[in-house]
């Protein structure tokens, strides 16, 4: 039985009961640790203009608060609610093209049927399509059918998204009226227990968070751009409305396939069959390849890492942590980087005094 008079007991027993509290704490708060992420991302990002609006309300925490997580709000949902809005209006028009296509499908240009295999292919398809009118009908329903709870676990896993940016929006409230008190305490602790050069770690952090919102700005600029020129070329209405939503699906990694991919199938159903193929084609081999380089590039040239660092930061961070994972990869490779630069100088100071 443990004696809890002795010292090795009194020395035990408090860290034993620290790390359960700390464990237990962890398993609470596990289900809002995305939301967390976000939300610290989102308040460092617009902290200067939290520091404005803070001034303005001269101290009235409270209230710069709520005005900020609004404007954070307002920015968050009113491109997506704009995109759906965008969406119920081309339904309406897409459903008659979808119709007519499907009761009079045009015919495959001729300088496509001159392409090896691409050419037979949509002759071949084009000529079952004709013969056959109501298979295509059949083959969507028995698709419908075998993948419907696919389809559900996806309607399921956007309604799970919204409630966590509801959540976020809350979070962003308090970390908004409680940021600079929180890092304060934050700050303290971390330099008992690590020492001085936590501060360096906190600003190499910072700026990675930095750099990889400026990267995701600029890349999903250049991918809306290079996309609008694409759209203009191909022939489609309103190449500059769709190079904004491109710019917003843009925002989300590998977003940009539903921008061009949509138009590709618009023209496809005005019967313009060489403009879709040919966005398609510079969609996925121009545009969405951007991402793959332009975002690393920009946030190394910002940031104090390596351009591979990022890009293995990014990629990974993706892959295990999912879309908050574009910030958490690069920011743990950073602060590896930092912690790696410290210890080789340290160790290269302590060869030159020997």
């Amino acid at each position: 039985m443990l004696d809890t008079r002795s010292p090795f007991s009194r020395r035990i027993v408090p860290w034993l009961a620290l790390g359960g509290l700390i464990l237990l704490a962890f398993m609470v708060v596990t289900p809002f640790l995305v939301p967390i992420a976000w939300a610290s991302v989102l308040a460092y990002a617009s902290w200067p203009v939290a520091v404005r609006i803070r001034r303005w309300c001269r101290g009235r925490d409270n209230l710069a608060a709520s005005l900020t997580t609004l404007l954070a709000a307002l920015t968050l949902f009113l491109p997506l609610l704009w995109l759906i809005w965008l969406a119920q209006l081309e339904l309406s028009n897409v459903y008659p093209a979808l119709q007519s296509f499907l009761e009079n499908p045009p015919p495959v240009p001729e300088h496509l049927r001159g392409l090896p295999w691409l050419g037979n292919w949509l002759t071949q398809q084009q000529t079952n399509f004709a013969a056959d009118p109501q298979g295509f009908s059949m083959a969507i329903k028995s698709w419908l059918a075998a993948n419907g709870n696919d389809l559900a676990t996806l309607a399921g896993g956007v309604g799970k998204n919204l409630i966590k940016m509801i959540f976020v929006v809350v979070i962003l409230f308090f970390f908004y009226r409680d940021g600079a008190r929180i890092v304060r305490e934050l700050r303290h602790v971390l330099e008992h227990f690590i020492g001085t050069q936590v501060q360096d770690y906190l600003y190499t952090a910072g700026t990675t968070t930095r750099a990889v919102v400026y990267g995701v700005l600029l890349t999903a600029l250049v991918q809306s751009v290079v996309a609008g020129l694409g759209y203009w070329v191909a022939g489609l209405p309103s190449p500059v409305m769709f190079g904004v939503i491109t710019f917003v699906l843009a925002l989300i990694p590998f977003g940009t396939p539903l921008a061009w991919g949509s138009a590709g199938i618009w023209l496809f159903l005005q019967g313009e069959t060489s403009a879709a193929i040919g966005l398609w084609i510079w969609g996925a081999a121009v545009v969405s390849q951007l991402d793959n380089f332009l975002r690393p590039l920009f946030i190394s040239s910002v940031s104090p890492i390596p351009f591979l660092l990022v890009l293995f930061g990014v990629i990974g961070g993706l892959l295990a942590f999912g879309l908050v994972g574009l910030f958490i990869g690069p920011i743990v490779l950073s602060v590896a980087w930092a912690v790696w630069r410290e210890w080789a100088t340290h160790l290269n100071d302590n060869e030159i005094v020997t």
